[in-house]
Parts: structure tokens; sequence; C-alpha cells
């Protein structure tokens, strides 16, 4: 007998059904998935390291390292824009041979995703090796354009983007002091995680806080000791980067500020559009963390007030890639396990739309215009998030007796506490 469609809208909604998804989803990966996942990766690291623009943006830190052994200065180069902490960190690349590089650099980019991408599952208690861990990454490396941007520049944003899963992770476990020695380190070879010393003030980490910041300063002073003109960087590079660069970055530059001047608005109503957005972002932070009603032990409240940070910093940033995008990606991706997660939300996947592999754009928004896709995903996805964080926690009354009835079989008497919207795990 043929189905009717409202019988088939049931069956697809249904909790059982739903619930049987999420089990097999978390059940273990066959081992020919963990081979496909492997397959991919290296078959995106190999073919990274077989072009010829491989590694283009780590070039400016190896070339600052290579300078500072020389005895000049890195700041010379205004490509360098990093802190002297960086300089120092860098010094093993620069003693590598050029083609052992060329090979190493790719893997050690994805390897750093990797662990970013496990540390976001762990942290929502998903196991390693289930099929939503092995199949995800494998999508995500597919299918994720910046991935694959990510690793074939060697941009250090991939320190980064392993960093914040792993502290929040640790700051589950109440190693908040840990959490801030992997921040500093981070910060210590880019400073794109500074924004996450908000999250500590919030949670009155002090330590950890104090970690954050005392390990990229001592770092960055023992770079300065050894180097000739540390004060350019205060004189020439910090300047040139408050600037937004030129217009070298400018095309790849997704950061409101930089794109709808490019449409036709006034520069003062970018800023201004940039910086309310923002603002919008940290206050949805802010009622985010104060909000202590999830019932999953707190992991999504850390993600979401950490996602929400970075993403309302990378409004305002100058320059703001679309690599910056993997910083929150795993941790949003990974609390799709939780009910009333913005990854649930449909504007999350209309704004990733723009950023899956395969859509055949027209060639000016593959190349010169790729920043108005870019900007278009990260406003999104800030939006998306503003209107999740700044959501209000609300009472299920579901199963309660109310004044004048009788309570029936299985009627529990107590209130519980529970998301607007929220629907079955996963």
């Amino acid at each position: 007998m043929r189905l009717r469609p409202g019988t088939w809208l049931r069956k697809r909604y249904d909790p059982v059904a739903r619930r049987d998804l999420a089990a097999r989803l978390l059940a273990p990966a066959p081992r020919l998935w963990s081979a496909g996942m492997l397959l991919v990766v290296l078959g995106i690291c190999v073919a990274t390291s077989l072009r010829a623009n491989w590694g283009s943006d780590n070039a400016f830190v190896v070339k600052a390292a290579e300078t500072l052994l020389a005895g000049g200065s890195p700041y010379e180069d205004k490509r360098f824009l990093y802190l002297p902490s960086a300089v120092v960190m860098a010094v093993p690349e620069a003693l590598l041979p050029r083609p052992v590089l060329r090979w190493v650099l790719p893997l050690v980019m994805s390897g750093l995703l990797a662990v970013g991408w496990w540390a976001a599952l762990r942290l929502f208690s998903v196991p390693a090796r289930s099929r939503f861990a092995v199949g995800g990454f494998a999508v995500l490396a597919l299918a994720f354009r910046p991935y694959v941007n990510l690793v074939l520049i060697g941009n250090w944003t991939a320190v980064s983007a392993a960093a914040l899963p792993v502290a929040l992770l640790l700051a589950h476990r109440r190693s908040w002091t840990a959490a801030g020695l992997v921040v500093g380190l981070a910060i210590a070879c880019k400073p794109m995680l500074v924004p996450i010393g908000l999250l500590f003030v919030l949670a009155r980490r002090w330590r950890g806080l104090a970690a954050a910041v005392l390990v990229p300063l001592v770092v960055s002073l023992l770079g300065a000791l050894v180097m000739p003109s540390p004060t350019l960087f205060f004189t020439k590079t910090l300047p040139f980067l408050l600037r937004g660069q030129d217009a070298y970055a400018l095309p790849w530059d997704a950061s409101p500020i930089a794109v709808l001047p490019r449409l036709g608005v006034p520069q003062p109503v970018a800023v201004l559009v940039a910086g309310a957005g923002a603002l919008a972002g940290l206050w949805a932070a802010r009622r985010r963390w104060r909000r202590e009603d999830d019932r999953d032990g707190g992991e999504l409240r850390l993600a979401e007030t950490a996602c929400m940070v970075m993403l309302a910093a990378f409004l305002v940033s100058r320059p703001s890639f679309d690599h910056y995008l993997l910083v929150v990606l795993p941790l949003l991706l990974a609390s799709g396990v939780r009910a009333g997660s913005a990854v649930r939300s449909g504007w999350f996947w209309l704004g990733m739309f723009p950023q899956v592999a395969g859509v055949p754009w027209p060639s000016e928004l593959e190349r010169k215009r790729r920043a108005f896709k870019d900007c278009f995903t990260l406003c999104v996805w800030a939006g998306t998030l503003v209107r999740r964080c700044s959501r209000p926690a609300r009472v299920n009354l579901e199963g309660v007796r109310t004044a004048g009835t009788l309570p029936g079989p299985g009627t529990e008497r107590t209130a519980e506490p529970a998301e607007a919207g929220s629907r079955p795990a996963f």
C-alpha cells in the first residue's frame, strides 16, 4: 500500500527515527570509512605539495626566521605581521631543507585541523572513532573550500583552529590554567585568539587569563632581545596592520569594513555597521555565558560563547580571511549533537553554501571578488549565533499538572528547564 505524504512526514520527524539515526552516526565507523578518510586527507596533502604556490603564507614566517638567523630584523618585511615570539617558533622551520618542508608542511596543517576536530568531538562526548567523527572530517576536507586553502597556503591559523577546541576541552574539565597555557601558546604563534581572553574574564578564571597573557609576552620579550630593531613592530608593522594592510590583501579581506565599500557603501558607514555587529556579538556572548540552563553539562555554553566572541572579532578585524572560519567551524559542527544548537538552524547551512567546493560560481566571485562570499558566510554565521545566544531560557511544562487537573499516568509534578525549540538529541 502506497504511503500518503502525511504518513511519510510523520515517520520522517518521528523522535524514535531520529534516535535511530543518532545511534547509527555515533556507532563505530567501519575500517573502510577510516581508510577513506585517510586517503582523502593524504590526497589533499600530496596535491598541495605538488603545487607551485604551496606555503605562500608560511613563507613570510620562515623568511622572518631566516632573517633573524642572518642577523637582520624580521620587521623590515612589512608582510611579517606576527609577534616576535612567532619568529622564535619559526626557527625550526627555517632550518629544514625546502624539499622536506614542502612535504611536511601540508601534513602539519592537516594534523592541526584534525586535532581541533578531535578536541571538539571530545568536548561533546562524541566517540573519536564514530561514523560522525570519521565521516565528518572527510566531508569537511572535501567539501569546505577554506580547508584546502589553509593547507595550501600553510597559514598559522591552523594553530588557533587546534588550540581553541583543546582549550575549551581543558576548561570543561576544570583545567582553566592549562587552557590558558594552550591559548597563550597559540597567541605566541599568531595573535588570533586574543579575544578569547574575554571568556576567561566572564568565567572569572584569573590564573588562566594570566597564563594566556604571560606566555606570549615572555616569549616575545625573549625574541625581542635577540633581534635587532624590535621597535619596528610598533613603528612600522602595527600601523600597517591597523590600516588593514594594502591593496594586496583587499581582494581576500572578508571583513564588512573592507567588503561594504567595494559595494558602494561609504567607509564610515561600513565601520559603523561592522562595529554594531561586533557589539551585538559581544552582548550575545555575555548573555549566553550568564544563561546556565543547559542540561548537557555546560559544553554548549562554553562552545557557543567562545565562537560568538571569535565571530564578533572577525567582523571588525582587518583583514579577515576565509580560513578564519575554521577556528569556529569544528566546534559548531560538533555541537550538532546537542538539541537547539546553532548548527541545527537552516540559516547556518545557508551561510555554509558559498563555501562548498564544486559549486560553479561566476569567475569574478572565484578570483578577485571571493571575499563577497566569505563575508556573507561570516555575517550569516554571526547573526545565527547572536540569535541562538540571546535566546531566553524557557521552562518545559509538558507533563506538569496545572490547577484543577488530576495527575495522569506518568505525569511529573516538577518543571524541567529546557531550551526553546529543543528537540531530541542529535
